[in-house]
C-alpha cells in the first residue's frame, strides 16, 4: 500500500515501478512457462485442443471470479485503503495456491528427438533460435494474430463503455453486454471439443472468426433493443469461444513444424515471442483507443456527442474487431498445419 504521506510524485513512481514488475516481468515469468507446457505434455493435437480449452475457459471463470468478489472481499475488510490490500493478498494466496497444484500436477513428456546419432539440441543459442523462429511461416502468422487480436481486445474492451451509454444511450449495459458474453464463452468451450475432433482447429477458429463478424454487425445495424443485443452477445460469445479455445493450441503445434522444419524445438522462445506480439499489439491498442477518440472530438463530460464522436467509438468498438476478423480469416486461408501435422509428427519420430 502507498503511503498517504507521499507526494504525487513518488506515488507516481512507486506505481510505475510496482505495475511493470507485476504486469511484465512477473507475469512473463510465469506465462511463459505457463504456455510452454500445452507444448510439452502431448503432442496429439486433440489432446492439446482440450488443454487450450480448459486454460480458457478457466481463465474467464477466474476473471468473473474476481470481478464477483472483490468489491465484496473490500466491503468486508472495511471498504478503505487497505481492504484493496487485504482484498489482493488473498487473491495472492489463490493465485499461489493454483501455481502449485499446476506445478505438482503436470509432467512434462515431450522431448526433442534424436536425428540419427546427433540429438536435437533443447539449449538453443538465442540467435540460432531467431533465426529458426523467422523460418516457421506458421509462427509468424499466429504471432501476427496474436498482436492483431490483443490490439483488437484492448481497443473494443475499453471502447464498450462509451458504446454502452453514448451509442446504446445506458451504461448500465456494459455488464449485460459483458456478462451474457462471458457465460455463452464458457458454457460454449464445453462444446468446442467435438468440433476440433470433426473439423480440426483451423476451421474451428474460423468459424469463431465469422461468427464474431456475424454478431458486431447485428449489433451495429439492428439497433440498441434489448433482444437485438443479447442475441448479438450469444452469438460473439460463441465465436470467441471457437477462437480462445483453438488459438494457443495452434501456437504448440508451430512448435512441432518448428522443430520438423529447422531441427531446433524452441517452446519456450516460441512463447516468449508470442508473448511479446501479443504485449505489443495489447500496448498500441490501449495507445488508439484514446488517439482514436480524440480524433472523432469525444468529450466526456458533454451532454451529447457529435456525429464524429460517435463513429471514432464505432469504429473502436465495431469496426477494429471486423478488420482484425477479416485479417484472421485471410491469414487461415494460409494456415495449412492441421492437415499437415500427423505426417510433421511421423517424420519426427521416424528420425529418432
Amino acid at each position: 500500500m502507498i503511503p498517504a504521506s507521499w507526494s504525487s510524485t513518488p506515488k507516481l513512481v512507486y506505481v510505475f515501478i510496482t505495475y511493470n514488475l507485476v504486469s511484465t516481468v512477473i507475469y512473463t515469468a510465469i506465462n511463459v512457462p505457463y504456455s510452454a507446457l500445452n507444448a510439452l505434455m502431448t503432442q496429439d493435437p486433440y489432446e492439446r485442443s482440450v488443454l487450450s480449452i480448459f486454460r480458457n475457459l478457466l481463465a474467464t471463470a477466474g476473471t468473473l471470479t474476481i470481478n464477483t468478489f472483490t468489491l465484496p472481499l473490500v466491503e468486508y475488510f472495511g471498504n478503505n485503503a487497505s481492504a484493496w490490500t487485504k482484498t489482493f493478498v488473498v487473491f495472492g494466496f489463490v493465485s499461489i495456491a493454483a501455481f502449485l497444484c499446476t506445478f505438482f500436477g503436470t509432467k512434462e513428456r515431450v522431448r526433442a528427438n534424436e536425428a540419427g546419432e546427433q540429438k536435437v539440441e533443447e539449449n538453443v543459442p538465442f540467435v540460432t533460435g531467431i533465426k529458426a523462429l523467422f523460418q516457421n511461416k506458421y509462427w509468424i502468422m499466429m504471432t501476427g494474430m496474436l498482436a492483431l487480436f490483443f490490439l483488437m481486445y484492448s481497443v473494443n474492451g475499453g471502447a464498450t463503455v462509451y458504446y454502452a451509454k453514448d451509442i446504446l444511450g445506458d451504461k448500465n449495459l456494459v455488464s449485460t453486454i459483458n456478462g451474457i458474453f462471458n457465460i455463452v464463452q464458457i458454457l460454449g468451450m464445453f462444446f468446442i471439443a467435438m468440433l476440433v475432433k470433426k473439423f480440426g482447429k483451423r476451421n474451428v477458429f474460423s468459424l469463431g472468426l465469422i461468427l464474431d463478424i456475424i454478431g458486431m454487425l447485428v449489433l451495429n445495424f439492428l439497433g440498441g433493443f434489448m433482444p437485438v443485443i443479447v442475441v448479438s452477445s450469444v452469438i460473439r460469445g460463441i465465436g470467441n469461444a471457437c477462437g480462445g479455445a483453438t488459438m494457443w493450441a495452434m501456437v504448440s503445434d508451430t512448435i512441432d513444424y518448428g522443430e520438423w522444419k529447422t531441427g531446433y524445438r524452441t517452446e519456450g522462445l516460441v512463447n516468449s515471442a508470442c508473448s511479446f506480439g501479443y504485449k505489443i499489439g495489447n500496448g498500441i491498442g490501449s495507445a488508439l483507443l484514446g488517439v482514436i477518440l480524440e480524433v472523432g472530438g469525444y468529450v466526456g463530460n458533454a451532454a451529447a456527442q457529435t456525429a464524429s464522436a460517435l463513429t471514432s467509438i464505432r469504429i473502436c468498438f465495431v469496426w477494429i474487431p471486423i478488420a482484425v476478423y477479416a485479417c484472421g480469416l485471410i491469414i487461415m486461408k494460409f494456415y495449412h498445419l492441421d492437415k499437415e501435422f500427423d505426417g510433421i509428427l511421423a517424420d519426427l519420430k521416424a528420425r529418432k
